[in-house]
């Protein structure tokens, strides 16, 4: 995507850029998308040629680092070149995570987004950005999975199809996901270690976390939330099986009567906490204290 030129002279190290690395600090001088979208047009104009798409491995970070041709070159992909369903990889939403998997930061992908759906408005077209993102990836932590999953929610996705970090030969994520520490700085005897989700427990967690709307990782994602300090965000919306309509009616009656609580006209009562989706939160205590 786009041309490098000179890179040997002109970057301080010699040597190719490694895969996936960051373009902080990359500037127009040092990417140009102008021949590739010339090419783009020159194929468009083929005899014979229908379609010419680019289905996914766009990097927008590189594109927004061209500041002559990178807002043309996305535009051209856009309103030419796509089917319909492009699919990018920003991977995750907190920062410390993409600085080991040499991601740029969301909010790159953020600003492709928005690009994404004016470029679509004005073609005309209805088209989709489907995100990846992964799970599990060495250096995550449950709570960075949380922030991610609350990131989805906020933006409305949910992601039908997730991929939960394998180790691979040759690649840097593989040695920290083996040693527990992370092989882009000095690592000393006394290094402290990374955080590794390498378990089969945490790393189903990790991955209900990004399908938090499917029913089945409730249970599994109410206990995390619990655990984690984050009771406020199992909501009305996460029913328990033995607890039905009417159970859950009976159940806010006995809370509010326990509580000293009286009503006039208790089936008003009961419509007024269906209509609102008033909930009952079970705790089962785990150790009780006395004086």
């Amino acid at each position: 995507m786009g041309r490098l030129p000179d890179q040997r002279a002109a970057c301080p190290r010699s040597g190719p850029r490694r895969t996936g690395e960051r373009a902080e600090g990359v500037g127009a001088a040092d990417v140009e998308h102008g021949l590739l979208v010339e090419l783009y047009e020159k194929a468009r104009k083929v005899k014979g040629v229908k379609h010419l798409f680019v289905g996914s491995g766009v990097r927008y970070d590189l594109a927004q680092a061209d500041a002559k041709n990178g807002a043309r070159y996305l535009k051209t992909l856009v309103q030419h070149h796509v089917s319909g369903q492009p699919k990018v990889a920003p991977e995750h939403v907190c920062e410390p995570v993409l600085k080991l998997m040499k991601k740029p930061g969301v909010a790159s992908f953020e600003r492709l987004r928005k690009d994404f759906e004016r470029y679509s408005r004005e073609a005309g077209k209805e088209q989709y950005l489907i995100p990846y993102f992964i799970a599990a990836h060495p250096g995550t932590t449950d709570t960075d999975m949380l922030e991610l999953a609350l990131w989805l929610k906020r933006n409305d996705f949910r992601l039908d199809q997730v991929q939960t970090f394998l180790p691979a030969p040759l690649a840097l994520a593989t040695a920290m996901y083996h040693t527990g520490h992370n092989p882009l700085k000095r690592v000393r005897r006394d290094s402290a270690p990374m955080s590794v989700p390498n378990g089969l427990r945490v790393r189903r967690l990790h991955k209900a976390f990004l399908r938090y709307h499917d029913p089945a990782n409730w249970p599994l994602l109410r206990e995390a939330l619990v655990r984690m300090g984050r009771a406020d965000l199992i909501g009305p919306g996460d029913p328990r099986p033995e607890v039905d309509a009417e159970r859950l009616r009976l159940l806010l009656r006995e809370i509010f009567t326990a509580a000293g609580g009286t009503h006039d006209d208790f089936d008003a009562y009961d419509k007024a906490m269906a209509a609102e989706r008033r909930a009952a939160i079970l705790v089962t205590p785990a150790r009780t204290y006395h004086p």
